[in-house]
């Protein structure tokens, strides 16, 4: 097996979407408040009953042009030979998206996905580092990346990075019934 890591355009989405977004679910992390906040957060890695979380329904690279002007955008792909197995964006400031806060010196890892039987393997960190130093070459200082409470696997890796937690959003998904009990967390990762 060789896997090559690119940077490609908006003409590979078709082939970047059929990179599965799954998510094996197994842990969580709980966040408990302490008094109420005002103590600070307590948090603890609880065994859930495992399933997988597709993340694919909630969004796919074909359709960012119609949500963003993605000029800003750097796309990046792992293939097994021809397979495309692995895929990240990385997005610059963009009108409309809050999570930057007004920030122009910062990046948001907007997707990181892996294809299921190829986990594990250090695809997702040889996009990581290509992701990081084409950010690094276009003048951004931080990576801002956001995941949720049960994508232990995720916390944990972007952890391993330097990314350091700098939100807690107990209640960013209460408008969508489907994912309403996990929380949002925002990591920060100095360039």
């Amino acid at each position: 097996m060789s896997i090559t890591v690119k940077e490609v355009d908006k003409t590979y989405f078709p082939l970047y979407d059929q990179v599965s977004m799954n998510v094996d679910v197994k842990s969580e992390y709980r966040v408990n408040r302490v008094n109420g906040g005002i103590g600070g957060f307590v948090f603890e890695e609880a065994q859930v009953t495992p399933f997988v979380k597709d993340l694919s329904k909630y969004e796919r690279a074909v359709d960012y042009e119609k949500m963003f002007d993605i000029s800003t955008w750097r796309f990046f792909m792992a293939f097994d030979g021809e397979k495309p197995v692995g895929g990240m964006t990385v997005a610059g400031p963009t009108q409309g998206m809050d999570m930057m806060g007004g920030r122009n010196d910062a990046c948001v890892l907007w997707d990181i996905r892996v294809e299921d039987g190829y986990k594990h393997m250090g695809i997702g960190q040889k996009m990581l580092d290509q992701g990081i130093a084409a950010a690094k070459a276009d003048g951004y200082r931080t990576m801002i990346i956001e995941c949720q409470n049960n994508n232990v696997p995720a916390c944990n890796f972007y952890r391993k990075q330097g990314a350091l937690l700098s939100k807690i959003d107990m209640n960013a998904y209460d408008s969508e019934p489907e994912i309403a009990d996990e929380v949002q967390f925002v990591w920060h990762l100095e360039l």
